[in-house]
C-alpha cells in the first residue's frame, strides 16, 4: 500500500532550518526561521516560565485529562489578555484550547466548516504560508486578494475593500491582529475602522490570527484593533498562540475563540470541542498550565512582562538600525515585530546563501530576530546589496 507514494515536495522553511544547520560557515546568518533570538543568538526560555514550570513541578498533583476544551484557568486568563476591558460575556464567547495557533486555525477553519460548507476563506497575501493548506485541509474555498502593493509597502485598505466586493454574506476575512506576518506592516487605527463597517455592511465573519501580541507596540496596542472589532462585529474568530511572547514553541500552546450572539457561541465551542476529540482527542496541558500560572500570579505576570518588553525593544531596535544601514532597507523600518519583507528575488536570496552565508525564504522576508548588532551592517550591506530597484527608489 505505501509504495504507491509519491514523495511530496519538502516544506521550503524546514529544508531551509537544515540547510542552515548543515552550512560549517562561522559566519552563517539565519534570518529565515521564526523564533526570536537574544543578543548572543539563543532562544531562552524566559525566567517567567522557568519560575512556573518549577512551581508547577512542585505542586501540580495529577497529570489527568483535561477534556477536549483544555485548561479553563488558560483560556480564562488569554480572554483578559487577548481582549482586555472590551472581552466578551461569557454567553457571547466560546473557547477552546488547541495544540499551538497552528491548531487554533485549523480548529476555526471547522467550525466555519460545520456551520457553512460553502463559506469561502479570503486571505491577503502575501500573508503566513501555512495559511493556505490549514483551510485547504479543512476543505473550504480559498480565495487570495492583495494586502499591499508591494514589499515593504503599507496595507492598501481601500484596494482590500474594493477586492473583497465579490465577498458573498457568510464568508470568512482573514486578518493578522498585529506584526504581521511576512511584511511588518499593520493596520492602522483608520484601517480597522474601515473594515468593521465594510465587514458589517456584506455581513463577513472576520477570523483575526494574533500570534505576536506584545512584540510590535506593547500588549495593549498589538491589540488595538482586534478589541475594536470584537465590540463592533456580531460574530468574530480569532486564534492565539503563546509561541512568541512565551517563548513556549515547541510546547504548541494556543486557542481559539467564537464570539456570536445567541446560542451561536456555545454551539460553536460544542462543535469544536467534537471535531478535536477526533482530531487529537485533547490538547497538551504543560504550556498552557505555565501561562495560566504566570498570568494568574502578579510577580510573574510582572516578569514577564518585563521580558516580553525587552523583546519588543530589541526587535524595534535591530529593525531601526537595519533601515538605517542602507537606502533599499528604509521601508522595512515602518514596520512592526519579527518579520519584514524585502525586495528580494528567489534568485537573489540563493545568491545570499551561497555567497554570504545568508539564509531566509525564497520571497525575500526576514526575522529581524536573527540579526545581531555587532554584524548588522555587513549583513544589511549583502541585504541591500540583493534589493531590486523599486519606484519609491527610482
Amino acid at each position: 500500500m505505501f509504495e504507491a507514494l509519491k514523495p511530496g515536495q519538502p516544506d521550503p522553511l524546514l529544508a531551509l532550518i537544515a540547510a542552515h544547520a548543515a552550512d560549517r560557515r562561522a559566519d552563517k546568518v539565519d534570518l529565515g526561521v521564526g523564533v526570536y533570538r537574544d543578543a548572543e543568538g539563543r532562544t531562552p526560555v524566559m525566567r517567567a516560565v522557568k519560575a512556573a514550570e518549577h512551581r508547577l513541578a512542585e505542586t501540580q498533583e495529577t497529570k489527568a485529562y483535561l477534556g477536549p476544551a483544555g485548561n479553563a484557568a488558560f483560556l480564562d486568563a488569554m480572554a483578559d489578555l487577548t481582549f482586555g476591558v472590551a472581552r466578551p460575556s461569557p454567553e457571547r464567547m466560546g473557547a477552546l484550547q488547541t495544540p499551538g495557533g497552528t491548531a487554533a486555525l485549523r480548529m476555526a477553519a471547522e467550525v466555519v466548516r460545520i456551520a457553512d460548507p460553502a463559506a469561502r476563506v479570503w486571505l491577503l497575501e502575501p500573508t503566513w504560508p501555512n495559511h493556505p493548506p490549514i483551510f485547504a485541509a479543512a476543505g473550504l474555498s480559498i480565495e487570495r486578494i492583495a494586502y499591499a502593493p508591494a514589499p515593504g509597502a503599507r496595507p492598501d485598505v481601500a484596494a482590500i475593500l474594493d477586492e473583497l466586493r465579490d465577498a458573498r454574506p457568510g464568508d470568512v476575512v482573514v486578518l493578522q491582529g498585529a506584526c504581521h506576518n511576512p511584511t511588518g506592516q499593520d493596520l492602522t487605527g483608520e484601517d480597522w475602522a474601515a473594515l468593521a463597517a465594510f465587514l458589517n455592511r456584506r455581513c463577513l465573519v472576520p477570523l483575526i490570527d494574533q500570534a505576536y501580541q506584545g512584540l510590535g507596540d506593547g500588549l495593549d496596542a498589538d491589540a488595538a484593533g482586534l478589541r475594536y472589532l470584537a465590540g463592533r462585529v456580531p460574530e468574530m474568530l480569532v486564534t492565539v498562540s503563546c509561541s512568541k511572547n512565551f517563548g513556549l514553541y515547541r510546547e504548541r500552546t494556543g486557542g481559539v475563540f467564537v464570539l456570536s450572539e445567541g446560542d451561536g457561541a456555545a454551539n460553536a465551542a460544542a462543535a469544536v470541542a467534537r471535531e478535536a476529540r477526533g482530531m487529537y482527542s485533547m490538547p497538551p496541558d504543560h504550556g498552557a498550565a505555565l501561562v495560566a500560572e504566570i498570568l494568574n500570579d502578579p510577580d510573574l505576570a510582572r516578569t514577564w512582562r518585563e521580558e516580553l518588553e525587552t523583546m519588543r525593544v530589541r526587535l524595534a531596535d535591530l529593525r531601526k538600525a537595519l533601515a538605517a544601514s542602507h537606502p533599499a532597507l528604509e521601508p522595512a523600518g515602518t514596520g512592526r515585530g519579527m518579520f519584514a519583507l524585502l525586495p528580494i528575488n528567489p534568485d537573489g536570496v540563493e545568491a545570499l546563501r551561497t555567497r554570504h552565508g545568508i539564509y531566509m525564504p525564497g520571497n525575500g522576508r526576514i526575522n529581524i530576530g536573527g540579526l545581531r548588532q555587532e554584524t548588522l551592517w555587513q549583513v544589511a550591506e549583502h541585504l541591500g546589496a540583493a534589493c531590486l530597484p523599486t519606484r519609491s527608489a527610482a
